[in-house]
């Protein structure tokens, strides 16, 4: 079936509904909204059998669902019934056992059209909104989509919401403001917590601290207790704020713009400057504290018989300079332990996505930071390389770019269902680093290698699975797939013989070549500015839209239509 996915932006949702419809035989092609009459134009000249909207900000214009003569649906992240831009962050501040996604036909009411199709689940409390719209309603949506595209080829026809329907529970809600989500820093620190969870992403949580006002971000449960809006302390990024009866970790923070100016989020270190300087300074890490018990750990250390298990848990799957370090300073430590295997597995979000863009924007010299990173991203990536227990790659989330390439570091990838892998550099303006030029070909051959890095398409878990990038796929429920990693872990030499042998055999002469001819084209990308690097990177940063959609993302059916 020829299918529309129209979306504010190729965003991890669309990926994943673009790779699970090619799957399921369909042939999807892709629209970013732009402008209206550009868009209208763009999917009427394509003649799709029917248009999907996996993740749209903007209205669906009156010319495509009223008069396209193919069904607009929208994907909708509530339960049945429910309507407005709010959905998770009410969902989250309500503390709904149960919540859902539903598919809705476009009409001119926002999300009041009949239900093409719906999937509730169970939603367990401490959820922050980006895990939620990644996770539980992610997995829901694609079913959606599945369902709508499987019913529009059988002739159905979409039922409309019946709210007198007592099994209907869901209502119009309003788009959630700020003073819904205020708190004071007297009141209990779990009721903080939920609110910044609820607003994780976008908007983010605006309050005082430290004598200033920020977004509040990346927050963590902590039981020390001091006074309440105070810095009691800081650990590496985080500042710990005391709150009603404990106190929390704030991990990022936006500054308000002022005028015309505009910000975006940082860690809180970078924020705050000498007030975070001034507060005490709580030391732990993997290698000095291996069996800490504290609550806040971006960085944790077990080991279980043989195994150990390094896990790291960086916002949004960035890797700034300082957290490649700590991260290369942990994996030096981990190798000298008495285990058979090492496994590195990232938490509750990405696995990784490379450099930390953000941080780099925000340095006097972003140019010299953007230099720093890659090399510090690269000794990251070497420990991984050179460890001398057989290694293991748990991609519990997401990965692209150089995430991808620390991931195939690694002797062995294993990856939570789902997860979407972007294994290229190019729309960044970047060469690539991260030894990708030894371990991308040593996983999938020189010529594949080349494709996906020029392609610069998204590649799911089964076809990462099909081409040798992963070896091995596990539950898509995050504490399962917990169990299932150690498992596979302890039985990994003797399940991947070949992989312990092929680390036997590392070329560390090539290793090192690789990787100054890597550098040598990096200079010219960031120091150089070369292919726009600059540029692409303050567009990421500052969330700009795209102008058009990417050729890539047109498929032949929908070029030729037009």
């Amino acid at each position: 079936m020829r299918i529309v996915l129209l979306s504010t932006a190729f965003n991890g949702l669309t990926q994943r509904a673009w790779l699970e419809l090619r799957a399921s035989g369909h042939q999807p092609s892709v629209v970013l909204f732009t402008h209206e009459e550009e868009v209208t134009r763009a999917v009427l000249a394509a003649r799709p059998e029917l248009v999907i909207c996996p993740f749209l900000k903007d209205r669906v214009p009156p010319a495509l669902w009223r008069d396209g003569g193919f069904p607009v649906v929208i994907i909708h992240p509530g339960i049945v019934g429910d309507r407005g831009a709010s959905a998770l962050d009410w969902a989250i501040l309500k503390q709904e056992k149960r919540w859902g996604v539903t598919a809705l036909q476009a009409v001119e009411e926002m999300d009041a059209g009949p239900v093409w199709s719906s999937r509730e689940f169970d939603l367990p409390a401490g959820l922050r909104k980006s895990e939620l719209y990644n996770g539980l309603v992610s997995d829901a949506a694609i079913y959606c989509i599945r369902d709508v595209a499987e019913k529009h080829g059988g002739g159905y026809l979409p039922q409309a919401v019946d709210y007198a329907d007592p099994a209907v529970r869901g209502r119009l809600q309003p788009n959630m403001r700020q003073q819904d989500r205020a708190f004071d820093w007297r009141d209990p620190a779990a009721d903080i917590l939920r609110k910044i969870a609820a607003s994780d992403g976008q908007p983010g949580v605006l309050a005082d601290l430290a004598g200033g006002r920020y977004y509040l971000y990346d927050a963590h449960l902590d039981a020390r207790r001091g006074e309440p809006g105070a810095i009691l302390a800081t650990h590496d990024d985080a500042a710990l704020v005391g709150a009603g009866d404990a106190s929390l970790w704030i991990g990022s923070l936006r500054r308000p713009p002022q005028a015309d100016e505009e910000t975006f989020k940082l860690p809180a270190r970078l924020v705050l400057g000498k007030r975070f300087e001034d507060a005490p300074v709580l030391e732990w890490s993997a290698e000095t504290h291996p069996h800490c018990d504290e609550a806040y750990q971006p960085i944790r250390y077990r080991q279980i018989g043989k195994v150990g298990e390094l896990t790291f848990e960086f916002y949004n799957g960035a890797f700034s300079t300082e957290q490649s370090r700590r991260l290369q300073r942990a994996l030096q430590w981990a190798k000298q332990q008495e285990t058979e295997t090492l496994v590195l597995r990232s938490g509750r979000g990405s696995f990784c996505n490379g450099i930390h863009l953000n941080v780099i924007e925000a340095a006097d010299d972003p140019a010299a930071e953007a230099w720093r990173n890659i090399q510090a991203i690269d000794d990251v990536c070497l420990e991984i390389l050179t460890a001398r227990q057989m290694t293991v790659a748990g991609v519990a989330g997401n990965a692209g770019a150089g995430g991808v390439m620390l991931a195939l570091c690694a002797d062995v990838a294993l990856a939570r269902q789902g997860v979407v892998l972007n294994p290229h550099y190019q729309t960044m303006g970047l060469y690539g680093s991260e030894y990708w030029t030894y371990v991308l070909p040593r996983a999938v051959g020189a010529a594949e290698a080349a494709r996906l890095c020029g392609e610069c398409l998204p590649v799911g878990a089964r076809e990462a699975w099909r081409l040798g990038m992963l070896q091995d796929i596990g539950p898509r429920d995050p504490a399962q797939f917990g169990v299932w990693l150690l498992q596979a872990a302890k039985s990994a030499r003797a399940t991947w013989p070949d992989r312990w042998q092929r680390k036997l055999e590392l070329d560390a002469l090539q290793l090192r070549r690789c990787r100054e001819a890597e550098l040598a084209e990096m200079r010219q990308d960031m120091l150089e500015n070369r292919r726009q690097f600059a540029e692409k990177r303050r567009g990421f940063v500052f969330k700009r839209r795209a102008c058009a959609t990417m050729q890539r993302l047109i498929a032949p059916w929908a070029k030729q239509a037009g």
